[in-house]
């Protein structure tokens, strides 16, 4: 038997309502009166309680969503159900031509509260292969791919790109060993029998209420005709005479007339502005520089970077060297690989390097772990495959988790020099830089030299200017005598 979870009865004055925060996700066994989530409202948040023992198999409104009052926004099924057990209105067993499976979320990681549906591969009646790639769905962090579990049609997509869902929530329908038919719907036709209802969330149906319009009056720009608030105003603002939108061929009457796009952020990129900007307000962070001759590496590679590439099946590069020295010198300073937690220090006997890697979704550093016990080849072995799972949206959580100091190397987009951020909880961060033929003094002489310049930004609070800048002396003397790294002196 299943239960409808229902937004309570709201206030006269009161029109709607905001899914503030859900206690328990799709698959969790809950108690009678349990708190399942809290509804905000413009006064007061009400709490919604279960009315009996059982699972959650469903929930079709997230938090952040707009609801009405005794809108149905999840589903109970009461007794011991089980945890996995599709909601009564999805058939489970047969379809038209097969069985039918759940697409579901794949199970979040503990600190990863929701995510986002990010891109659909497919569309409802496309035939799909087993393990074939059906939707992208965005963490903070990283992109996890859902597949196909087996050879057939998609039957019905639930909740499309941009929606935030929960972990094991149901986001599709595949029906296995379907075959295509003759009378299935052509794709340009599968929204003309979409409702409003569908089309529009509550708020923006009761908007068209107000102003007297319907679906049929409104040109939805969301995807598969969704229609937004700024929709609404559009139709709102078009003369009544106008003819139906013009061709994308019309010319442009006005020249003056400019134009802008506006999209959402996406959760990474949200991340990584909320994370910048902690770093900036709660920590005392300062930058210091050096610079680095890069001749006797460079000298070092031409040698040897053939055999290199010949006996360990990898090339030689330049990050190999940077996290040696960058490992010796954490060894000399422990403060530059601690971290703060709360008043306390936490001083890490380990050397886990994050690298940042540039990717098409936003700049993450995934970490290198023991560091120490790498040698050259194992190095550069490790930073490729980051390297490529970043390039290919490949990244796991466990990729990212963790790490206790970041090399950033703006120099491969052909920077000069930089004052990187932190990585919190880190307490520095070493940029590299372009490497740039300048004229240097040399024993009384004038010699044209691969300089690249180093930059430190570190935490005040835990490190100070002394340790900084031997810290960054340090990486320059081993860099500028590569043998002393081989030497371990």
């Amino acid at each position: 038997m299943t239960t409808e979870i229902k937004v309570p009865v709201l206030p006269e004055s009161v029109a709607d309502a905001t899914v503030a925060t859900w206690h328990v996700q799709v698959g969790d066994k809950v108690s009678r009166d349990q708190v399942l989530v809290d509804i905000e409202t413009d006064k007061v948040v009400l709490e919604v309680p279960a009315t009996a023992d059982g699972v959650i198999t469903e929930i079709s409104q997230a938090e952040g969503a707009t609801v009405l009052g005794e809108q149905v926004i999840a589903v109970l099924a009461e007794g011991e159900a089980a945890a996995d057990s599709a909601p009564a209105e999805a058939p489970v067993a047969e379809a038209a031509n097969g069985t039918v499976i759940d697409i579901v979320v794949p199970v979040l990681p503990e600190s990863v509260a929701d995510a986002t549906v990010a891109s659909w591969h497919v569309a409802e009646g496309d035939s799909v292969e087993r393990d074939q790639n059906l939707v992208d769905i965005e963490t903070d962090k990283v992109v996890l791919e859902v597949v196909a579990q087996e050879s057939g049609i998609i039957g019905k997509i639930i909740h499309g790109e941009g929606d935030t869902v929960l972990g094991n929530q149901k986001i599709g329908e595949l029906s296995a060993g379907a075959t295509p038919t003759v009378a299935s719907a052509p794709a340009a036709s599968k929204y003309e029998a979409i409702s409003a209802d569908e089309l529009a969330s509550p708020s923006v149906r009761r908007l068209m209420a107000e102003k007297g319009l319907t679906a049929a009056d409104v040109q939805g720009s969301g995807k598969g005709g969704r229609i937004s608030k700024e929709d609404v105003e559009a139709a709102l603002n078009k003369p009544k005479a106008a003819p139906a939108p013009a061709p994308v061929a019309a010319p442009v009457q006005d020249l003056g007339e400019r134009s802008q796009k506006r999209v959402p952020m996406t959760r990474l990129r949200k991340t990584i502005a909320t994370r910048l900007l902690e770093a900036k307000n709660s920590t005392a962070m300062l930058t210091t520089f050096n610079e680095v001759n890069m001749k006797p590496i460079m000298d070092l590679r031409a040698q040897y970077k053939d055999l290199f590439e010949k006996t360990h099946d990898t090339r030689l590069g330049f990050m190999s060297f940077y996290v040696k020295a960058v490992t010796e010198a954490l060894k000399r300073y422990p403060a530059v690989n601690a971290s703060i937690d709360g008043d306390d220090i936490v001083y890490h006997n380990f050397f886990d390097i994050s690298i940042a890697v540039s990717t098409p979704r936003g700049l993450v550093t995934p970490v290198l772990r023991d560091a120490d016990q790498l040698g050259m080849a194992g190095i550069e072995n490790g930073i490729r495959d980051l390297a490529v799972k970043g390039r290919d949206g490949k990244l796991a959580m466990a990729d990212m988790q963790g790490g206790n100091f970041t090399i950033t190397n703006g120099g491969v987009f052909g920077s000069l020099l930089s004052t990187p951020i932190l990585n919190l909880p880190q307490a520095a961060i070493l940029g590299m830089h372009k490497i740039q033929d300048r004229p240097m003094a040399v024993n009384g002489k004038v010699e044209i030299l691969p300089m690249m310049y180093l930059a430190l930004s570190y935490d005040h609070r835990l490190i100070d200017g002394k340790e900084s800048v031997g810290f960054l002396v340090t990486i320059k003397e081993l860099l500028e005598d590569p043998t002393r790294l081989l030497l371990d002196i």
